[in-house]
């Protein structure tokens, strides 16, 4: 059984140091009269504001709709890359016939397509999930065909020489050759995913976190904008959390993440 030292015991505790001190330091900023609060609310302040529409149950109904936009953009997005990922790293026939096409659509910085997503869907909610799904789509098809490009192809030999099927073959070789890229490819798009979802719900919403920040800007409420912003961040930090998570979990047998947890 192994042991847990000092260093693994409070390691989780580290990250948290600085944004800690960086809080303190601006409660004190602001309570010195430093920061004007028409300017940046201190934090006491801005927790009182998440409290007061926490009361009022404006604060979990916003959160929720953003929560269901990114988590569906996320599911559609990221499961058509992560199908075409697949497709176009085991097959050369399917990457010359879709990989060009794809590389240049993704040289369009999707957040342009804005205005033309508007005049298509309008401004419901199938408008924001589509930018969320185009914008997780290619970090997870890049690293997925990446992933699948790279597995060591001794080891596919190997299979192939003790009589793997090609759906063996792709069970037991290429996915876990594969899933570290995946993985850094699923983090990578989680940031874009609430990225595309900030800027969706500020120019065309009726509801979620950037809707509230929005109407908040309107009647000069600036500790709403900032609480909105720091959900934001939070939301962004506890999706890399639990992406980090599986993929310990999914890589157990990876050397890289045995030494990880030595």
């Amino acid at each position: 059984m192994s042991v847990r030292g000092p260093n693994q015991r409070f390691g989780g505790l580290t990250q948290w140091v600085l944004p800690l001190a960086i809080i303190v330091v601006w409660q004190a900023l602001s309570s010195a009269g430093f920061i004007p609060e028409r300017v940046l609310p201190s934090p006491v302040a801005v927790i009182l504001a998440g409290w007061r529409l926490l009361l009022s149950g404006e604060l979990l109904i916003n959160m929720w709709v953003s929560f269901r936009r990114a988590a569906i953009g996320l599911v559609i997005g990221g499961g058509i890359g992560f199908a075409l990922g697949l497709a176009n790293g085991l097959s050369d026939r399917s990457e010359r016939l879709l990989d060009s096409t794809l590389q240049m659509v993704r040289n369009i910085p999707h957040l342009a397509m804005i205005p033309l997503v508007i005049l298509w869907f309008g401004i419901d909610e199938s408008a924001k999930i589509f930018l969320v799904a185009i914008g997780v789509f290619f970090p997870i098809y890049i690293n997925t065909q990446h992933g699948i490009r790279n597995v060591d192809a001794p080891l596919v030999e190997m299979g192939r020489t003790y009589g793997m099927t090609p759906v063996e073959l792709f069970w037991r070789v290429y996915l876990p050759g594969a899933l570290p890229s995946i993985f850094v490819g699923l983090r990578y798009a989680l940031g874009i995913m609430w990225l595309t979802l900030i800027v969706a719900e500020t120019i065309a919403a009726s509801s979620g976190i950037g809707y509230m920040a929005m109407q908040a800007r309107e009647f000069l409420l600036v500790d709403v904008v900032v609480l909105s912003i720091v959900i934001y961040a939070l939301l962004g930090k506890l999706a890399d959390t639990l992406a980090r998570l599986l993929e310990r979990g999914c890589l157990q047998w990876h050397p890289a993440f045995h030494q990880a947890r030595s």
